[in-house]
This record gives C-alpha cells, sequence and structure tokens, in this order.
C-alpha cells in the first residue's frame, strides 16, 4: 500500500497544509513588518556587532 493511500483514508487530513500556510504566511507577515518598523539606529548597530572587538 502506498503512503498516499494511508493520508486518504484518515478524515479531516486537508486542514493541515492550509494551517501550515496560514503559519508560514503570519510569519512572513510579522517579519516583514518587523523589518520595515525597526528602528534604524539598532539595525547599523547589529550589522557592526561581528565587526566590533
Amino acid at each position: 500500500m502506498k503512503f498516499i493511500n494511508y493520508l486518504q483514508s484518515i478524515s479531516g487530513i486537508g486542514i493541515f497544509p492550509m494551517i501550515s500556510l496560514f503559519m508560514f504566511f503570519t510569519f512572513f507577515a510579522l517579519v516583514t513588518i518587523y523589518v520595515f518598523k525597526a528602528d534604524k539606529k539598532y539595525i547599523e548597530h547589529a550589522k557592526n556587532v561581528p565587526f566590533e572587538n
């Protein structure tokens, strides 16, 4: 029996791809909002941290 047959036998399995898509979209949107709202001084400081002694 193929793996796809196991998935088709589970009731309500179609909701999991929708939940995953929603979680990905939410995370992507939150990160995008954070990037545009972040303080520019903090971004400059974080960018230069690896070069500080």
